[in-house]
């Protein structure tokens, strides 16, 4: 086990001490971290999204903003403005320059505040009044959403959508984590001494997939482009970042290569945002989970 690795498995413990009963969610937003992605977590009040965000900048050592979603926020209270100081225009960064950013309740702000993230979360840069400002590295945008309240949000459109490396479900816990959460109060997070997230990187690069594996991406690629239930399938980012997240999976586990398991842990984050169903199969009640499974029992080895 290498020194990044051997500090990635402190960080996953330190974090279920935090978040009790979501092993599944703490490894998933590891894997896209060390995938060099983003996450959009998505699940009711109160099941530990934020907190989560939190423990997990201040466990890394990463620096932390959070920001508030509403719908008077300005794409400017985000990215930051130009001032006049001194007799001259001075830049003022705004609460993106940090290494992680919460962006909460995102679908709260308008579309025009969500489409000021697409350049930082696309090229870690913001561009102000003409010029480019690069933003801290390792870049993390952690995003959170509520499935079900719809009064006063906007969705978020396909294009930001894709920029999520992973759609994190957060779900309610089993009873025995209910007992735990009621008699225990939650640890709090200590700093991993070296954390070096760039090198895991690096690291998780080295990840061997074989040819099965990628011609079974291509193949529920195209699968998923000829399906009649998806309005919109999977596109080449899609793809990609469902091989990455499937990569880092395996190096968390200590694989040097991607196994078949590795590909069905990383579907559901990578894919299920990324599959639009039509109208008529919404009408129908299926679901996008529904067509996965389909899409994978027809692509994957047994």
């Amino acid at each position: 086990m290498t020194e990044a690795l051997s500090e990635l498995v402190k960080l996953e413990a330190e974090l279920s001490s935090v978040l009790f009963g979501q092993e599944r969610v703490v490894r998933e937003l590891l894997a896209t971290a060390v995938a060099g992605g983003h996450a959009l977590l998505e699940g009711l009040p109160g099941l530990g999204k934020t907190m989560l965000a939190r423990a997990f900048s201040e466990a890394s050592g990463l620096s932390y903003r959070r920001i508030q979603f509403t719908p008077d926020l300005l794409p400017a209270d985000v990215t930051g403005t130009e001032i006049l100081e001194n007799g001259a225009f001075v830049f003022r960064p705004g609460p993106l320059f940090a290494q992680v950013v919460l962006a909460d309740e995102i679908n709260r702000a308008i579309p025009k505040t969500q489409s000021a993230l697409l350049e930082a979360m696309q090229e870690a840069a913001v561009t102000v009044a003409g010029q480019r400002y690069p933003l801290p590295r390792p870049f993390l945008v952690l995003a959170t959403q509520n499935p079900l309240e719809l009064e006063g949000t906007y969705p978020l459109p396909e294009a930001q959508l894709d920029r999520f490396m992973s759609k994190i479900t957060v779900a309610a816990p089993a009873r025995p984590t209910w007992l735990r959460i009621l008699r225990e109060e939650p640890a709090q997070p200590k700093a991993v001494e070296g954390l070096d997230l760039l090198a895991a990187r690096e690291e998780a690069r080295q990840v061997v997939a074989s040819s099965a594996a990628i011609e079974a991406i291509a193949n529920t690629a195209q699968l998923a482009q000829e399906d009649k239930r998806l309005r919109m399938a999977l596109s080449p980012r899609g793809a990609k970042a469902w091989l990455a997240l499937a990569k880092s999976l395996a190096y968390l586990a200590g694989r040097a290569h991607v196994d078949w398991e590795d590909l069905r842990s990383a579907a559901e984050p990578a894919l299920s945002h990324r599959l639009l169903l039509t109208e008529e199969a919404q009408f129908e009640s299926i679901t996008v989970q529904t067509v996965l499974q389909d899409l994978l029992r027809r692509t994957m080895a047994k």
